[in-house]
């Protein structure tokens, strides 16, 4: 927690900055849906997509090229699997996201546009779970996942009159899990929808 906090205010400078330089700001609270994916490098263990929302705010600065820091709450996670040993192991993930996007519009008028973006994400775990399921009892606990991650994310959007529609991919840089033969990354596709306050 103390991280986010030292990340959010190094943003505020930054953000009036910006503002200065680009001349243009947008602030807007955003809802979406998620489907997450954790990898596994094992071929004993297969691994499926899981469910989940978020919810959290966004600030945009520049006009045709943007700046566009988030902060949100994401439910996130995945499902292992084992038939070889019978188990099963649905694992919730409740993470802080700060993902900074710099973005593109390629078609800019006034009612509606059209963008592109990537940028860096830093994730900070705030509750974790695992649900049992199968015969026998999987290997992994909520202590084997680490509570800081990195990702790095990529997008296209859509913007009209004061409501902004996203679809991104988040593909995970760090490992997930401390067992280093899991090798397991967090991969998410989000559907969000934002309404720009100002």
């Amino acid at each position: 927690m103390k991280k986010l906090i030292v990340i959010l205010l190094f943003f505020i400078p930054v953000l009036f900055s910006a503002e200065t330089s680009f001349g243009q700001l947008n602030l807007g609270i955003k809802v979406g849906y998620n489907a997450s994916k954790l990898s596994t490098n094992l071929d004993s263990i297969s691994s499926n997509f899981k469910s989940g929302f978020q919810f959290g705010a966004f600030v945009r600065i520049g006009k045709k090229v943007y700046l566009q820091p988030e902060v949100y709450y994401i439910s996130q996670g995945g499902v292992f699997t084992s038939n070889l040993h019978n188990w099963k192991e649905t694992v919730k993930i409740g993470s802080l996201d700060v993902p900074v996007l710099l973005g593109f519009k390629l078609m800019d008028l006034k009612l509606v546009n059209i963008r592109i973006f990537a940028g860096p994400e830093a994730s900070f775990v705030v509750n974790k779970s695992i649900a049992e399921g199968g015969t026998s009892t999987g290997p992994l606990t909520s202590g084997d996942f680490k509570s800081v991650n990195w990702s790095i994310q990529a997008g296209a959007g859509v913007d009209v009159l004061m409501f902004t529609l996203d679809i991104r991919y988040q593909a995970g840089l760090s490992q997930m899990i401390n067992k280093s033969q899991y090798d397991s990354k967090n991969n998410v596709w989000v559907v969000s929808l934002g309404w720009k306050i100002i």
